[in-house]
């Protein structure tokens, strides 16, 4: 049986744009949509899942649907959920976040610690409708990205859209490089960047032969080549591994800034 995809909800706007999203997500995948309210002692508990399930009916009324309250913090019950789930969905806030806020404290716990993919619902109501017909995936040289391209290339086989697989590189000062040939002195585990994205997408369009992919070499920092992509995309995908220094948690600078500043929804694929 396929997993379902998991919605958190918490009654805020930026939840039930969530909500939103998953219930139009299942409905592409043919999966079932699982809502979860976590309430620690919340009178208004009924009241929130209610509402959000009665939305997700409305939105998507084909959907198998579920619901569940539980009694403890959402962080925790989410990663729990996400251990046999297709996804998990997330609003970037939540009730009680500091207004300066980016990105909600759960939020940003989910998606560093579980073992699922996790999609924070950014950008505004007007971005969302505005359907571009493109997911952007952001491709690494170390391997971490096999997972999310899997990912990206499904979501896009679903949606019918093209692919943008992005892979940012720079070369030291002074070099005299092109994508195809860098000229400075290459280690054993490095490759020239235009290999990096054959190498990562060869074999993949045998299962995925709907998904039209769009090759991008950028010579410039990772954050900022992702978040330009970003601003012409439905969904921007990105790998995530283990953190060396600090065990169970799995976003880098990078992540955290697209996170935090992405126009459109974001995917976090941990590495399996």
């Amino acid at each position: 049986m396929t997993n379902p995809l998991v919605v958190g909800v918490d009654g805020s706007g930026s939840s039930l744009a969530a909500v939103d999203w998953a219930a139009d997500e299942a409905l592409r995948h043919g999966l079932a949509l699982h809502v979860l309210h976590a309430a620690c002692g919340d009178r208004e508990a009924s009241e929130v899942i209610g509402a959000a399930a009665a939305r997700a009916t409305k939105r998507a009324p084909a959907v198998p649907l579920s619901s569940e309250v539980v009694r403890t913090d959402a962080a925790s019950a989410l990663v729990e959920r996400g251990r046999a789930a297709f996804a998990l969905v997330l609003g970037p806030r939540g009730l009680g976040e500091l207004p300066g806020l980016l990105l909600g404290s759960v939020s940003l716990a989910v998606a560093a610690r579980a073992g699922c993919p996790v999609v924070v619902v950014r950008g505004g109501q007007e971005h969302r409708d505005a359907r571009s017909g493109t997911v952007v995936v952001g491709v690494e040289d170390d391997g971490s990205s096999a997972t999310a391209l899997r990912f990206a290339l499904g979501e896009a086989q679903a949606r019918r859209c093209r692919l943008v697989a992005v892979h940012a590189w720079s070369a030291p000062l002074g070099a005299c490089t092109t994508a195809q040939a860098p000229s400075w002195p290459l280690e054993a585990h490095l490759r020239p960047p235009s290999q990096v994205l054959d190498d990562s997408l060869r074999g993949l369009g045998e299962r995925y032969r709907e998904a039209r992919v769009e090759r991008r070499l950028v010579e410039e920092p990772a954050r900022r080549a992702l978040l330009e992509a970003a601003a012409e995309a439905d969904l921007l995908v990105v790998g995530a591994r283990p953190r060396v220094t600090c065990p169970g948690l799995q976003l880098g600078l990078v992540n955290h800034a697209l996170l935090h500043h992405a126009p459109c929804p974001v995917a976090v694929v941990p590495r399996r």
